[in-house]
């Protein structure tokens, strides 16, 4: 069958790189030519561990799965957009849509850069798998838009019940000062006051490095049972050993928090200071499924020993969403035939079976009330509980 590629919408992009780039014409693809996947991620800059979860994830479903499709090569092409700069993702998705001519988007480590790039794939009717970025509103941004990685009111909801059925009867929300923060601050006050709880304060630090001393004061002084915390992947060490040092754990404080901030790719360098802490996600690299096993053992041999990480198994399960699109649609890179074929996906995945909304494209799966432990030396996020089947509560 041949596939050609409608160069008139792929140039239906808005704003003033879009004038710049307006000569830059796909030429037509056809059976014999690569699928295109632009994937998009923080390879450099304060998220570059999200990138590289992601990219090297990818990389271990296309040596597991090959790179070949209902007789389509999948090729990746991998672009670094710092992670802090949505004008820059945007621009980065524009030109992998006009000039590269991919049929795919995906990555997207943060919401602002998702938000960013929604536009492009709207306007080039172009499926954009979100693989990371977890404030709620995204998939509703853009039809084209289906998400693989979770949103933060998916894993704090049951948090908060967690919370409430262990007799914690006070409270303190500290989140990060941005969309996915915001989200959990919301959703656990709400979930934590209808159980019966009290939320003494909501606290909001800076997104990029901040000096959390000033904040953790306010908390020791305010003496609550517990606090509650969403840090993005890669703060969560220094938070962690902020509390401690700070003398919060010794006053009786129990911190609680989204698995973000008990990042399995960091879980080694937190260490013990970690020990005990509660917290609720969608993964965890100590998922006891063969499935996950054999996951973190490959991911592990391919990537000098690095433990895998929630942004991991969002890539991990895009790509696998790409490929049953692709073979459900006979290789027919159409984005909306594309979109309509990953509508409804359900499969087993390295986290537990999961499940794409048909309706709202965002991902339906198990969250995992998970303690911190010392397993054979090494500090691992321990599940214990679990919450089947649960889809975005929105906020």
């Amino acid at each position: 069958m041949t596939h050609t590629v409608n160069v008139q919408r792929r140039h239906l992009i808005l704003g003033g790189a879009a004038a710049a780039t307006a000569s830059l014409v796909p030429m037509p693809s056809f059976a014999a030519d690569p699928v295109k996947v632009g994937l998009i991620v923080p390879m450099s800059g304060p998220f570059a561990s999200t990138g590289k979860q992601i990219a090297a994830a990818v990389s271990l479903y296309q040596k597991k799965y090959g790179d070949t499709v209902a007789g389509r090569k999948i090729e990746v092409i991998l672009k670094d957009d710092g992670g802090v700069a949505p004008d820059m993702t945007k621009r980065i998705a524009q030109e992998l849509v006009t000039r590269d001519g991919v049929q795919i988007l995906a990555g997207f480590g943060l919401t602002p850069l998702a938000f960013a790039a929604s536009p492009i794939a709207t306007q080039a009717k172009t499926p954009m798998v979100v693989m990371a970025a977890a404030t709620s509103v995204i998939v509703k941004r853009s039809p084209y838009i289906v998400r693989t990685g979770f949103t933060l009111p998916q894993v704090t909801a049951p948090m908060a019940d967690w919370a409430t059925k262990n007799n914690i009867k006070s409270a303190i929300t500290f989140v990060a000062d941005y969309g996915p923060g915001i989200d959990a601050e919301k959703v656990f006050v709400k979930q934590f006051t209808a159980g019966g709880g009290s939320v003494m304060h909501s606290i909001r630090t800076p997104l990029l490095n901040p000096d959390y001393a000033p904040f953790l004061k306010r908390v020791k002084d305010s003496k609550p049972e517990a606090l509650f915390v969403f840090v993005p992947s890669g703060e969560g060490a220094a938070l962690i050993k902020q509390f401690n040092e700070r003398g919060l754990a010794a006053e009786g404080i129990r911190l609680i928090c989204t698995g973000d901030v008990l990042d399995d790719d960091l879980m080694v360098s937190i260490g013990a200071v970690s020990k005990g802490v509660v917290s609720s996600h969608h993964y965890s690299a100590a998922h006891p499924s063969p499935e996950n096993k054999e996951y973190v053992a490959s991911f592990a041999r391919d990537n000098n020993g690095m433990r895998p990480n929630f942004h991991s198994v969002g890539g991990y399960d895009g790509m696998h969403l790409i490929y049953e699109a692709l073979k459900k649609t006979n290789g027919d890179a159409n984005g909306d035939k594309i979109l309509a074929a990953m509508k409804g996906a359900s499969w087993t995945s390295v986290r537990g079976p999961m499940t794409i909304d048909a309706e709202t494209r965002d991902v339906i799966q198990d969250i995992y009330i998970r303690k911190s432990e010392e397993v054979d030396g090494q500090m691992w996020n321990v599940e214990f509980d679990k919450v089947v089947q649960f889809k975005d509560p929105g906020v």
